[in-house]
């Protein structure tokens, strides 16, 4: 039976009430994002004192997240801060495949989550899935680290209650705007769960995670109040597979792989740096001079130091559902004041601007 939820905080809080009234208590675990603020908010309505609302720092957070996070929603809910940072971070440490990384996340996250749950003596927990996480999932294009299978559940010994699993991001801001939420909460760019682990590419090791939550403090802070949909840097090795020319595009193909998504299909792909292209040609189009199921990330050079171990992607994207992406167009000049901004951090070589809408490329590379 496919459930249809109006769009009414009132009929969201009354679904819930009906369908877990009799649970012992929850966890609600609140990232600070509008899916997981809003599902932490109706079940509170719905169930009152059973319900704890907490932020877990996994180690993949922002600078300053938790504290930022927990002064944005005073008032609203009364976060309990718990640090599981460096355990989170060990697990994963070493890990260069992106299912391998978000499903070792997956792990760590929920023996968190479960340690909470027992401490509060809870047999649920509270998610801010939503309709998007689950198509992705079931379609196989990524494993979103909050769609849970019944084994997982039964492994855990935990119950889920996910009051927003078949709206869409648009949808969950509606809600959040009948909620009154403040404008940070509801206009935030979407920060997935696993956090900056998916935008450390390949390898996972501290001082490439440093590196990108540096870069994200500079992105973040230039691009804030733009009014793109989702806009941060990924960062991974300078290490070039092989290069070439087609119709007057000079390009390197880098050895790591990416995450695109190809007639519904999830595809791993080299990505692909242009140098060089002639002048006149749509910049904005110049991916569809490549196979997106080989290369589902092509990006354009903004500058290039000459030395260094990495590089340094921005993406930046607009979109309503986030099922499909749409690159905008931003004069190059300003793309190149962010990129040398971020071309100062130490061991970053080149600095890119990703050119694909979703699809071919998904939005996150991992």
């Amino acid at each position: 039976m496919v459930l249809v939820v109006p769009l009414s905080v009132e009929k969201l809080v009354e679904m819930v009430k009906s369908l877990y009234r009799d649970i012992d208590c929850a966890v609600a675990c609140v990232s600070g994002g509008v899916d997981s603020t809003v599902s932490a908010i109706i079940a509170k309505l719905a169930l009152g004192e059973k319900v704890y609302p907490v932020f877990i720092d996994t180690g993949f957070m922002r600078f300053d997240e938790a504290r930022s996070i927990k002064e944005a929603l005073k008032g609203l809910l009364d976060l309990e801060i718990y640090d599981f940072a460096n355990n989170i971070i060990s697990s994963i440490e070493g890990l260069s495949d992106a299912e391998e990384k978000r499903i070792a996340f997956r792990e760590s996250f929920y023996r968190a989550v479960k340690r909470i749950a027992e401490e509060k003596k809870c047999g649920w927990i509270v998610q801010g899935t939503i309709k998007a996480d689950v198509v992705e999932t079931v379609g196989k294009i990524k494993t979103q680290h909050n769609v849970l299978s019944d084994e997982l559940l039964k492994r855990f010994n935990l119950r889920v209650i996910e009051p927003l699993i078949e709206l869409y991001k648009h949808e969950v801001r509606e809600i959040a705007r009948q909620l009154g939420l403040p404008r940070c909460i509801i206009e935030r760019q979407p920060f997935p769960g696993p956090g900056l682990l998916i935008r450390t590419v390949g390898k996972m090791y501290r001082e490439k995670l440093e590196l990108v939550r540096e870069a994200t403090k500079i992105v973040e802070k230039r691009l804030n109040g733009s009014g793109y949909s989702q806009y941060f840097p990924a960062i991974w090795e300078y290490d070039v597979a092989g290069e070439g020319s087609i119709d007057g595009i000079e390009y390197i193909v880098f050895n790591i792989k990416t995450t695109g998504v190809v007639d519904n299909v999830r595809v791993y792909g080299h990505p692909v740096l242009i140098k060089r292209y002639p002048a006149g040609l749509d910049v904005l189009k110049i991916y569809s001079y490549f196979d997106g199921r080989s290369n589902p990330h092509i990006l354009i050079e903004l500058t290039d130091n000459n030395r260094g171990e990495y590089v340094a992607a921005i993406r930046i994207v607009k979109t309503e559902n986030y099922m499909m992406a749409e690159v905008p167009r931003i004069d190059i000049n300003e793309l190149k004041l962010l990129a040398k901004e971020v071309a100062s951090l130490p061991k970053i070589r080149v600095v890119t601007f990703d050119i694909t809408p979703k699809p071919p490329a998904t939005i996150e590379y991992e």
